[in-house]
């Protein structure tokens, strides 16, 4: 990479807020999901945009336990639906009268375990646009196919398949979440460099759709981010931010990694 692109690089990263979001998954009781949003409640959060994810029955005691306007609410999931006989699915609308402003889409665990493919991500991620919530879109290969140097065509397609249905405009606002399924909850993490080279990778996927997309759009790395690598992975010129699993739930720990970007 020349040095021009690298100065515009370094630009453009310091001119996109930074994003650290909170996955909770499927952990914690109605008292320990309050003790942790009273916690992060009481903190300022300067640098970077907060988002937190906890399981969508503890949505509403979160939002009321949250006293700072600096933490915002995402659903983990959402449904392609508008309503209906859907059974244990969940609105976008539900999502937003409960108070969430974002939602996680295709994460590796619903592609993994529950079978979701490009299309149906596709189809939530339409539906959370058209709701007015930002979605958080995740991607990311295999191990099995890093090994088999798939990494680019995966993430090509994955990525594809998500901005496919919606407008140039509605693509402005999503976030794009890189989660090497390998790293994630294995303790193992992409280094700084393998994170930033795909994440160089992803901006320059944007670009084919549209330069301002490109430069605009926030790309988080997800993949067993601890306070003792987050400022490095962060330092990356192409990785804005977090997606954060286990060190979430511990509030310390969350609060330092959210003050790690730059």
């Amino acid at each position: 990479m020349s040095i021009v692109k690298i100065v515009f690089s370094l630009v453009c990263h310091f001119m996109r807020r930074s994003l650290v979001a909170g996955n909770w998954k499927m952990n914690g009781s109605r008292k320990s999901a309050l003790e942790l949003a009273t916690a992060l409640g009481d903190v300022i959060f300067e640098k970077t945009d907060v988002v937190i994810a906890p399981p969508t029955p503890h949505l509403d005691a979160v939002r009321s336990a949250l006293t700072s306007a600096d933490v915002l609410l995402a659903g983990q999931d959402v449904s392609e639906h508008e309503k209906g006989a859907y059974t244990g699915e969940t609105s976008v609308s539900m999502l937003r009268e409960i108070g969430c402003s974002h939602v996680i889409v295709g994460h590796s665990e619903r592609r993994q375990f529950f079978g979701e493919t490009d299309q149906r991500v596709a189809l939530k991620v339409v539906r959370a646009v058209a709701g007015g919530l930002i979605p958080i879109i995740c991607i990311g290969e295999t191990l099995l196919e890093r090994r088999d140097s798939m990494t680019d065509k995966v993430i090509e397609r994955q990525l594809a398949g998500a901005l496919s249905q919606i407008s140039d405009k509605a693509r402005l606002s999503m976030i794009v979440a890189y989660e090497p399924v390998w790293a994630i909850g294995t303790g193992e993490s992409a280094s700084p460099e393998q994170a930033q080279k795909v994440h160089l990778l992803i901006r320059e996927f944007l670009s084919t759709y549209d330069r301002r997309l490109s430069e605009a759009t926030r790309i988080l790395y997800g993949g067993s981010v601890k306070p003792d690598n987050a400022v490095s992975l962060f330092a990356m010129p192409d990785i804005d931010g977090g997606l954060i699993g286990g060190a979430s739930l511990d509030a310390k720990s969350f609060i330092n990694i959210c003050r790690s970007t730059p």
